[in-house]
């Protein structure tokens, strides 16, 4: 492994699987795509290693998401808990519910917010951002604040039993 490309996996390994993580929601699957990010790393030698890993992990972590939808419509046979259960006992199950009512939040958000949201929590810099996802850097700040608004206003909602629309 080269030397700058170790630094960058010591320096960005855990920000990735953090970033992947909610993007997949599955902490082993989410280190097996930072660890296939890497080995694409090697081949490729990008210039600026931080940020090409970030975008090809998210790469990789939307089509997972895509072919894992095309599975789930071939499935004849659905099973739903019902949302009436009975409140959490214990603190696991309290932090699961809470863990689920941030993902649907995070669902409510526009594609554009989530991926600036989760890119600023992973450690990207405004300009890696502004990189990854075309924005303009001066609009990055503007697009974290709307995301945040948002977020909090899904996962109130959330709370409540309501729906917010994505803005």
């Amino acid at each position: 492994m080269p030397d700058d490309l170790a630094e960058t996996y010591r320096s960005t390994y855990r920000a990735l699987v953090r970033f992947l993580y909610r993007k997949v929601w599955d902490a082993e699957r989410a280190e097996d795509l930072a660890q296939e990010a890497f080995a694409r790393a090697l081949v490729h030698k990008p210039e600026n290693p931080r940020g090409w890993l970030f975008i090809v992990a998210a790469n990789m972590a939307r089509d997972e998401a895509r072919r894992a939808a095309r599975e789930r419509r071939h499935l004849t046979l659905l099973t739903a808990e019902s949302q009436d259960s009975a409140p959490p006992i214990d603190d696991a199950l309290h932090a699961e519910s809470e863990r689920a009512q941030v993902r649907a939040a995070l669902e409510q958000l526009t594609p554009r917010d989530r991926e600036v949201l989760l890119l600023w929590d992973s450690g990207l810099s405004y300009d890696e951002i502004a990189a990854q996802t075309g924005l303009a850097r001066g609009a990055v700040g503007t697009t974290l604040a709307r995301a945040r608004r948002r977020l909090v206003e899904a996962h109130e909602a959330g709370e409540k039993g309501e729906h917010v629309a994505r803005g």
